[in-house]
């Protein structure tokens, strides 16, 4: 048994105890874990404080941006909801000013097409008169000429050489007589 003690001892993988390691060990590691530990809290601890810090000043900003990005939307939807309202007065004002404008549009046109009317049926009554006029002087001339033709050739059937020859001679004993 002697021997299987001394066998134990020299053999690196077993130890005294089952739970712990050698006496060392413990020492040397937590030497290491100390000087680890110290060596984070040193270098690693500022640093992580420093991102965390700068961390949460990122979403700070972020939100910070956020909020003043929704007032900033929330304003302009308000100026938009307020804009439609003057659109829709402005369409209503508009469409009421276009009536309006319509409506006197229309009674000038009337107006002018009624005055245009009255002198066209001036112009034409006056055509009319005037046309009548000359028909009836035309048509008088006409009369005459036609009248005028008509005798002459009356007369002409009428008179033949012997009654033409005592009618001189009764014209000319009359104006003989009458002296």
């Amino acid at each position: 048994m002697r021997f299987l003690h001394l066998l134990a001892a020299e053999d690196p993988s077993q130890t005294h105890h089952w739970l712990l390691p050698e006496t060392a060990e413990i020492i040397y590691g937590g030497i290491a874990a100390l000087i680890i530990f110290a060596a984070l809290y040193k270098f690693a601890l500022p640093a992580a404080t420093k991102a965390l810090a700068a961390r949460t000043e990122r979403i700070q900003k972020e939100l910070d941006n956020a909020a003043n990005t929704r007032s900033a939307a929330e304003a302009e939807a308000s100026n938009i909801r307020k804009a439609v309202g003057d659109i829709a007065s402005e369409r209503v004002r508009l469409l009421a000013e276009a009536d309006q404008q319509a409506a006197t549009v229309l009674s000038e046109g009337r107006a002018r097409i009624t005055a245009e009317v009255a002198d066209l049926e001036a112009k034409a009554e006056a055509d009319i008169a005037a046309s009548r006029s000359r028909s009836s002087d035309e048509l008088r001339a006409q009369i005459g000429q036609i009248a005028s033709v008509a005798a002459q050739n009356a007369v002409s059937a009428a008179l033949n050489d012997g009654t033409k020859q005592e009618l001189i001679e009764s014209f000319i004993s009359s104006v003989g007589g009458a002296r």
